[in-house]
């Protein structure tokens, strides 16, 4: 029986991961900053200009809005440490997305490295 960290494991040498040093230049490039975490991880604290698409909906997402008709698109996905977006990252290609990167390490990496990261702001109460 597999387990989770077999799956990623096979999920990782199937896609194309990008390392932290070639992130920035990854992101730039990128059509599609995308961020495979839960909603409440995505709210706590995400890389700027993200858009949160949690793992467990991503396929249905990706099928049903038009906005994610081109699969010629490169995307640049994260989670938490690159375990979902691992999975992620291989369901997009059998989807037929051709151009999918995901980010070493994923937002705890990219934290400890003091990349920036948006937080929200929440109002002042008196």
């Amino acid at each position: 029986m597999k387990t989770a960290h077999d799956l990623v494991a096979a999920a990782k040498k199937e896609i194309q991961e990008v390392s932290l040093v070639d992130a920035d230049t990854a992101i730039q490039k990128a059509d599609l900053l995308l961020d495979v975490r839960d909603g409440e991880e995505y709210r706590a604290g995400h890389l700027p200009g993200a858009v949160n698409v949690s793992r467990g909906l991503l396929e249905f997402k990706f099928s049903n809005d038009p906005a994610f008709d081109d699969r010629q698109m490169k995307i640049v996905l994260y989670c938490k440490n690159s375990g979902r977006a691992a999975l992620s990252a291989k369901a997009l290609k059998e989807m037929g997305y051709l151009n999918v990167l995901s980010i070493e390490g994923g937002f705890d990496a990219w934290a400890e490295a003091g990349k920036p990261v948006v937080k929200p702001e929440l109002p002042e109460f008196e």
